[in-house]
């Protein structure tokens, strides 16, 4: 009888656990399923690709916020840096017949060059960040807190100048807009460029971080930063790699993301930082250093896009929104808080 009771009492305790740690996606799935039955019309491939599409660039921010996060940190610049780069790669690449046009005198570019600016610009600003934690051992949060600050000032001088003040960059070279939103039918299935490049970007970094010293260094450095140090293992040249890296996705993502919405303004990238974080989170990434995957950081994405998406297509306030994304960061980073603490 007694053992009875112990087996009932242990698989209890396994059923809580097991419900506390997997809450947040059940109750996301629970979301996605109140959003179907809902609006049956939500379930549909058109949908789906859309959803995908729009996760695209933030996936690939997401990716580069997620090695800081494995590393114990975080960054808050992304963003503003995203923006930044999709303000000026679309300034580079507007049509050459509107009349609005920022370089009225520019000649036509080829899209690899505000391709490259904008991943070199992303880069400068992931080495400031990565110097800064590294060598100066300024807090992430804090160092991020100012290049973002930096990135949003940056912006708005460029785009607020005379004669044409502060106006959207808008009318785009088609051909940046179709390679951005172009797709690729298979079959009956238009897949959207975007979902190949989010792809492309991924499997990169899944190489990094599985497959290079690199990528072992970093999860060395994020589970125990003096173990990593004795180990022989370079702690301020490989943060300071990790957090180029991270801007150059930034970087990447401006320039797809300018295409993408069409135009842009010092608005672009608002709030993406934190839709990065809590994708990392929910996939699984923890703030508690040296965890994390690169299909649980795209599973992460998809899920609060679909969320998002859900919440528009049913037509939920949009203040309703960001209180709902609120509680579903608080959410994770708890549920993240406890399994650390239950591992200690």
């Amino acid at each position: 009888m007694e053992n009875s009771k112990v087996e009932k009492k242990i698989d209890k305790k396994k059923v809580i656990d097991f419900l506390l740690n997997y809450a947040l996606y059940i109750v996301l799935f629970l979301m996605i399923i109140f959003f179907i039955v809902k609006e049956p019309g939500f379930l549909s491939l058109k949908n789906f690709t859309n959803i995908l599409s729009q996760a695209s660039t933030r996936g690939i921010l997401a990716l580069g916020v997620a090695g800081l996060i494995v590393l114990q940190g975080t960054d808050l610049s992304a963003g503003r840096i995203l923006g930044l780069t999709a303000i000026i790669s679309a300034s580079l690449l507007q049509s050459s017949t509107y009349a609005a046009r920022m370089y009225p005198d520019l000649p036509i570019l080829p899209l690899a060059l505000p391709l490259i600016l904008a991943i070199v610009i992303g880069g400068i600003f992931g080495a400031i960040n990565g110097f800064g934690v590294a060598k100066l051992k300024v807090h992430a949060f804090i160092i991020t807190l100012g290049t973002q600050l930096i990135a949003f000032g940056i912006s708005c001088l460029y785009i607020d100048r005379p004669p044409l003040g502060a106006q959207p960059v808008a009318n785009l070279d088609s051909r940046y807009t179709n390679a951005v939103n172009g797709s690729l039918k298979l079959g009956s299935v238009e897949i959207p460029n975007l979902v190949f490049y989010l792809a492309i970007v991924a499997l990169i970094m899944w190489f990094i971080w599985n497959k290079t010293t690199l990528g072992k260094n970093m999860f060395a450095i994020g589970g125990n930063p003096e173990a990593a140090a004795v180990s022989g293992v370079n702690i301020v040249k490989n943060i300071m790699i990790i957090f180029i890296i991270s801007g150059m996705l930034y970087g990447l993502a401006g320039f797809l993301e300018a295409a993408r919405a069409g135009s842009t303004s010092t608005a672009t990238g608002f709030n993406y930082e934190l839709d990065a974080i809590s994708a990392c989170v929910v996939g699984g990434v923890s703030f508690s250093g040296g965890v994390g995957t690169i299909p649980g950081v795209l599973l992460g994405t998809v899920l609060l896009q679909v969320i998002n998406y859900g919440l528009n297509f049913i037509g939920v306030n949009a203040y309703w929104q960001y209180i709902i994304r609120g509680l579903i960061i608080i959410v994770a980073v708890a549920l993240d808080v406890r399994k650390y603490i239950a591992k200690k």
